[in-house]
């Protein structure tokens, strides 16, 4: 297939490639952005199309490609990655003032529950809450898997139970 040839039949499939992009990105402006990259990414490859196959399926295939790709990139772009010890403080409200008096004697209280627990349920627990996978406290600590989930749930449990206090309802 010619150069010309192809980008006549890459041009009559634009309005299936915009509808396509629009049911992909629901915004106009990314439909657009998205059809443009496909088309130029159909027209730099294009001696990676083989003559008498599916020139539609290939160009869709390139669209969804591209648009995966993006979301990706968006998404990993968007990630925070926090490598503090305190990983339960991830949620806290900023706008907290953690110099009150009160804060300070229920974190003391928290951890004074915590700590009370038996080593059975509170090794899981913190380790959990330092952010350990389920599988890797379980690999630590020599337990199955289903103990772990079960100790950890039971722990929170038993302080809740205890905090009932610092509860927000």
């Amino acid at each position: 297939m010619t150069a010309v040839e192809f980008n006549y039949q890459l041009t009559n499939l634009s309005g299936n490639l915009q509808r396509f992009a629009m049911s992909l990105t629901s915004n106009m402006e990314d439909a657009k952005d998205l059809l443009q990259e496909t088309f130029a990414k159909a027209i730099a490859y294009r001696d990676k199309f083989e003559d008498n196959t599916n020139l539609k399926a290939w160009t869709f295939t390139i669209m969804k490609n591209t648009f995966i790709n993006n979301y990706r990139r968006t998404v990993k772009a968007n990630t925070t990655f926090d490598h503090t010890d305190d990983l339960y403080y991830l949620n806290l409200n900023t706008q907290s003032n953690s110099d009150n008096p009160d804060s300070q004697y229920s974190v003391k209280e928290i951890e004074k529950s915590i700590n009370e627990l038996s080593d059975e349920f509170r090794l899981p627990f913190i380790m959990h809450t330092q952010g350990y996978k389920y599988k890797e406290i379980s690999d630590k600590l020599g337990l199955k898997i289903g103990t772990v989930k079960s100790r950890i749930f039971f722990t929170r449990k038993k302080l809740m139970e205890k905090l009932t206090d610092y509860s927000y309802n």
